[in-house]
C-alpha cells in the first residue's frame, strides 16, 4: 500500500524530485568510476608478449616480506605483509642447472632484460625500448626475416616496427643508449615477432654483449621454461616450485606472466587501488554530504503536504515509511543511470590516466559488475538514510506545529543540530591538529581531505545560525542598495534553513578546490626552495633522454671540474618506503648542500649513509648507528649512519654513495650531474659535444624544468580529485536551483505587492551574493586551515602556498555558478503571471 502511495508521489511530483535524482545519479556515477580503478587495481590483467612463447617463466621476488608473530593469552597470530620493490629483481644464472634437470622440462632459456634507447629521428612511437640477449628471442618467439643474428661486439638485431618506422635495414648503423656511454652498432638483421607485440621495441645484442650492457654478472632477469611435448604447464611449474623451494624464485604461468615482463604494471597496480580507494572514500563521503543536504531541501519543500498528512491522522512510522520509499524509487532510477554513466566515466578516467603517464597501457582497464552494484548499493542506502535524517524533524512534532511550521521557519533553535555541527567542529580541529603533526604525504593527504569534509559538514549543521550571524553583519550594507537588498535581508533571516542548504555546497567546493589545487603546490614549492638552497653547483647538467652516462662525468673530471653524478630510487627501510639518492663522495660539499644537522658527509661512502632528520626520528638513527634496509632491487645492505641532514624534502630521505645505488637500479645513468667549474657554459658544451642530449643548465634554469615536471605529476592528482569537484558544482548548481524554483508562489505574491519583475531579480541576485560570501569565507577559512596545517607537519613552516590568481578564479567560478543558478530558474519562475500562480492550488 505504501509502495503504491510512493509511487504515485514520485509520479505526480516529477519536478520535485529532480534535484534528488541528479544529486543521486551524479554519486552513483563517481562511485563506479572510482570503484572501476579500484578493480583494475585488485584484478587488472597484465598480458604477456616477450613470453608468448614461454608457457613458464621463472623470476625473482619483486617484494619485501615481513612475518610477525605474536603471543597473547595462549594464542599464537602470525601475520604476513608484503610491499613491492622499485627496481627489477635478479636472479642467480646458476639456478639453470635446478630447472633443467626438473622432470617435464624441455628447455630453459636465460633472459636479460636492461635499458637500450635507440637515437632515431622518427623515435620508437612511445613504446619502451628494452635490450635482450638474442639467444632470448625464443621465448616470442621473434624470427629473423631479413640479415643474421649478432655475433660480434658491435652486431644488433631490431624488431620489425623500429625498422619500418626508422626505415632502417641490414648494413645500417644505429647509436644506442644503454647502460653505457652510447655506442655505434651494426644493424644485422630484423626479426618481427610471431605474436603481437605492441607495448615494447626489442633490441637483441650478441650473448657476450648483452651480458656486457645488462652490468649484473652473473645474474639474469628471468628464465623462459619451454615444457617438454605433451607436459602440462601447471604440472612443471608444481615441479618447478618444488624444486626451488629454499629459494626467492617465483614460477608463473598463464597471466602471472605479465607483471614479470612489465614491472611499471605491476607496481601501477597499487598505485591505482590506493588512487581509487582515496577518490571513493573522498567521493562517498561528500556524496553523503550532498544528497543528505539535498534530501533535507526537498522535504522541507513539501513541509505543508507532509504537515497535512499528520493532521489527517498520519501516523509517524507511515510518514517515515513514506518518504523511505519515495527515496528508494528515486534511489533505485537514479543509481541504475548512474552507474552504467559511471562505467563509460571510469573507462575514460583509465584513459586518461594512461595518457598522463600515470598508468602504463600495458595494465588493462577492468570492467565488471562489482563496481556498478556497489554504487547501486551505496545509492539506495544514501537516498533511504538521507530521507530518514531529513524526516526526523517532521515526524516528531505534533500535527498542529507541523502546519504552524509549513508557513514559517521554527524560531527556537535546534539544539541537536547545534551540538552534532559543534561537535562535528571539535572533531575537525582535532584533525587539523593531528594533520600539523603528520610528516609523509601518504599519511597526510587523506587526512587533509578527510578534514576538509569533516569540516563542511559541520558548517552545514551549523548554517542556519551562520547564516542569521552573516544577515546581521551585512544588514547595513545591503539596505543602502535598496528594497532589493532589503527583501534579501529579509529572506536570510527568515529562512535561514534553506539558504544554508545552499551555503553548504558552496563552502565544499570553494574550500576543496582550493585544498586541491594548492596542498600540491605547497608541497612543490617547499621542495624545490630546499633543492635550490641546497644545489651549490655553477652548472647543472640534464639528459634529454634517460641521463648522463658515466663517461661524460669523466670527461669533466679530467678536465679537473667537481663533478657529481646522482642516481635516484626507492629503498624500503623495513616495510617502509623512502625517497633516495645516491650521489659521488668525491668533493660533495662543493656542488651539494643539503643542511647537515650532525655527523658530516665526508664519512659518506660505500659502507654509509645520510639520512633526512625525518627518516632519523622515524627510524630512532643518528650518527654511528646501524640502518638495515633493502636498495631498489631488492638486496639487502647494512650501512653506518654518517650524517643527519635537514633538506630531505628536496634530496630525498636517504643519500648513498653513487657506486652503491648505480648498481641496483634499472637505470644506472644519472638523472643529474651537479659541476662546480670556473669554466663557462660554452666550455662545458664543448667538452660534452661527443655526448648528444645532455643539456648544461643554471642551478635556476634547472629548477624551472623541475617546476614544469612537478606541474605534470600535479595534473594527474587534478584530474583525480577534479571529478569530486565537478560533482560539489553540479550540487551547487542542483541545490540553488531547487531553492529557487520552490519560491515561485513569493515573487508572486511580491509582484502583486507591488514589487517589479526587476526588483525581484535585484533581490535574487544580492542574496546570491551574500550567500556566496558567507560560503567563500566559510570554505577559504577551511581551506587556509587545512592547508597551514598540511605545510606545518610537511615543510615546518606555516606558510602555505597560494597563487592568488588562481584562488580569484575559483572564486570567480563559484559566483558565476551561484549566479547563474540562481537568476536562470528566477526569470523562469517570473515569466507566469502572478495572479494565475498565486490563485494556483499548491
Amino acid at each position: 500500500m505504501m509502495l503504491r502511495y510512493a509511487l504515485r508521489t514520485v509520479r505526480a511530483r516529477k519536478a520535485a524530485f529532480l534535484g534528488a535524482f541528479l544529486a543521486l545519479m551524479c554519486a552513483a556515477a563517481l562511485i563506479t568510476a572510482c570503484g572501476s580503478l579500484l578493480d583494475t587495481g585488485l584484478r587488472g590483467t597484465i598480458r604477456t608478449e616477450r613470453y608468448a612463447a614461454a608457457p613458464v617463466v621463472v623470476s625473482a621476488d619483486q617484494y619485501v616480506h615481513r612475518t610477525t608473530v605474536k603471543h597473547k593469552k595462549g594464542k599464537t597470530k602470525v601475520k604476513h605483509k608484503a610491499k613491492p620493490i622499485a627496481e627489477r629483481a635478479w636472479l642467480p644464472e646458476q639456478l639453470r642447472s635446478t630447472l633443467a634437470r626438473t622432470p617435464g622440462v624441455a628447455r630453459v632459456v636465460p633472459e636479460l632484460t636492461f635499458l637500450a634507447q635507440p637515437s632515431t629521428p622518427a623515435g620508437t612511437g612511445g613504446r619502451t625500448a628494452y635490450g635482450h640477449a638474442w639467444d632470448s628471442a625464443a621465448l616470442t618467439p621473434y624470427r629473423l626475416t631479413a640479415g643474421r643474428a649478432p655475433r660480434a661486439a658491435d652486431d644488433l638485431v631490431i624488431d620489425g616496427d623500429l625498422a619500418a618506422r626508422a626505415r632502417l635495414r641490414p648494413g645500417d648503423h644505429l647509436t644506442v643508449q644503454s647502460t653505457r656511454a652510447p655506442r655505434d652498432y651494426r644493424i644485422t638483421g630484423i626479426a618481427t615477432p610471431a605474436t603481437p607485440v605492441r607495448h615494447q621495441t626489442s633490441l637483441f645484442f650478441s650473448t657476450a654483449e648483452a651480458r656486457r650492457l645488462a652490468a649484473h654478472p652473473g645474474q639474469v632477469t628471468a628464465f623462459g621454461v619451454l615444457p617438454a611435448q605433451g607436459a602440462d604447464p601447471e604440472r612443471v611449474r608444481e615441479a618447478l616450485t618444488k624444486a626451488l623451494h629454499g629459494t626467492t624464485a617465483q614460477v608463473g604461468t598463464g597471466d602471472a606472466r605479465g607483471p614479470v615482463e612489465f614491472l611499471d604494471a605491476a607496481a601501477a597496480r597499487t598505485r591505482l587501488i590506493s588512487m581509487g580507494g582515496a577518490m571513493g572514500g573522498t567521493s562517498l563521503l561528500v556524496a553523503i554530504l550532498v544528497v543528505v543536504g539535498t534530501f533535507a531541501l526537498t522535504v522541507q519543500q513539501r513541509h505543508r503536504e507532509l504537515a497535512v498528512l499528520r493532521a489527517i491522522a498520519a501516523t509517524p512510522g507511515q510518514i517515515r515509511k513514506l518518504l523511505g520509499r519515495e527515496a528508494l524509487i528515486v534511489g533505485a532510477a537514479a543509481g541504475t543511470a548512474g552507474a552504467l554513466l559511471g562505467l563509460l566515466l571510469g573507462s575514460w578516467l583509465h584513459s586518461r590516466f594512461v595518457a598522463l603517464g600515470a598508468v602504463p597501457d600495458t595494465l588493462e582497464h577492468t570492467v565488471s559488475v562489482f563496481p556498478p552494484l556497489a554504487a547501486l548499493a551505496a545509492t539506495l542506502l544514501g537516498a533511504w538514510a538521507a530521507a530518514r535524517i531529513a524526516s526526523r524533524r517532521i515526524v516528531r512534532i505534533r500535527p498542529a506545529e507541523a502546519l504552524a511550521e509549513a508557513r514559517a521557519e521554527r524560531t527556537r533553535p535546534a539544539w541537536g543540530r547545534i551540538a552534532a555541527g559543534l561537535l562535528l567542529l571539535a572533531g575537525g580541529v582535532v584533525l587539523v591538529v593531528v594533520l600539523a603533526s603528520l610528516r609523509t604525504e601518504p599519511a597526510s593527504t587523506p587526512v587533509t581531505f578527510l578534514a576538509v569534509i569533516v569540516l563542511s559538514t559541520s558548517v552545514a549543521l551549523l548554517g542556519p545560525l551562520l547564516v542569521k550571524a552573516a544577515a546581521l553583519l551585512l544588514a547595513g550594507p545591503l539596505r543602502l542598495t535598496g528594497p532589493g537588498g532589503r527583501l534579501a535581508i529579509a529572506n536570510l533571516r527568515g529562512n535561514a534553513a534553506r539558504m544554508a542548504s545552499v551555503v553548504t555546497p558552496l563552502a565544499l567546493l570553494v574550500g576543496m578546490t582550493c585544498t586541491v589545487l594548492f596542498v600540491q603546490a605547497t608541497l612543490g614549492n617547499a621542495a624545490r626552495t630546499q633543492a635550490r638552497e641546497g644545489i651549490t653547483a655553477d652548472w647543472v647538467v640534464a639528459a634529454q633522454g634517460v641521463g648522463v652516462p658515466g663517461e661524460a662525468a669523466e670527461r669533466l673530471r679530467a678536465r679537473h671540474d667537481t663533478v657529481t653524478e646522482v642516481v635516484r630510487t626507492t629503498v624500503r627501510v623495513g616495510l617502509d618506503k623512502y625517497v633516495a639518492q645516491g650521489v659521488t663522495p668525491a668533493g660533495l660539499t662543493r656542488t651539494w648542500d643539503p643542511g647537515v644537522t650532525a655527523g658530516s658527509l665526508d664519512r659518506l661512502g660505500p659502507g654509509t649513509v645520510a639520512v633526512s632528520e625525518l627518516a632519523a626520528d622515524q627510524q630512532h638513527l643518528r650518527p654511528g648507528s646501524t640502518l638495515k634496509l633493502t636498495l631498489g632491487d631488492g638486496t639487502p645492505a647494512t650501512l653506518t649512519v654518517a650524517a643527519v641532514y635537514t633538506r630531505g624534502l628536496g634530496f630525498g630521505d636517504l643519500t648513498f654513495a653513487h657506486d652503491l645505488v648505480a648498481h641496483h637500479v634499472d637505470n644506472p645513468l644519472a638523472s643529474s650531474v651537479l659541476v662546480s667549474t670556473t669554466r663557462t657554459q660554452t666550455e662545458l658544451a664543448t667538452t660534452l659535444r661527443e655526448s648528444p642530449g645532455l643539456r648544461i643548465l643554471s642551478p635556476a634554469a634547472a629548477d624551472a624544468l623541475q617546476a614544469d615536471r612537478q606541474q605534470a605529476n600535479a595534473e594527474v592528482n587534478y584530474l583525480a580529485m577534479g571529478l569530486v569537484l565537478a560533482f560539489t558544482a553540479i550540487a551547487v548548481v542542483n541545490t540553488l536551483a531547487m531553492s529557487v524554483a520552490e519560491r515561485v508562489r513569493e515573487f508572486a505574491l511580491l509582484r502583486l505587492a507591488g514589487a517589479t519583475r526587476r526588483q525581484v531579480l535585484r533581490m535574487l541576485r544580492t542574496e546570491a551574493l551574500s550567500v556566496l560570501f558567507l560560503a567563500t569565507s566559510l570554505g577559504s577559512g577551511i581551506a587556509l586551515a587545512v592547508l597551514t596545517a598540511f605545510s606545518v607537519g610537511m615543510t615546518g613552516r606555516a606558510a602555505p602556498t597560494v597563487t592568488p590568481l588562481l584562488y580569484v578564479g575559483v572564486v570567480g567560478i563559484a559566483g558565476v555558478l551561484a549566479l547563474v543558478a540562481g537568476s536562470v530558474p528566477g526569470r523562469a519562475a517570473l515569466r507566469v503571471r502572478a495572479v494565475t500562480v498565486a490563485t494556483a492550488k499548491e
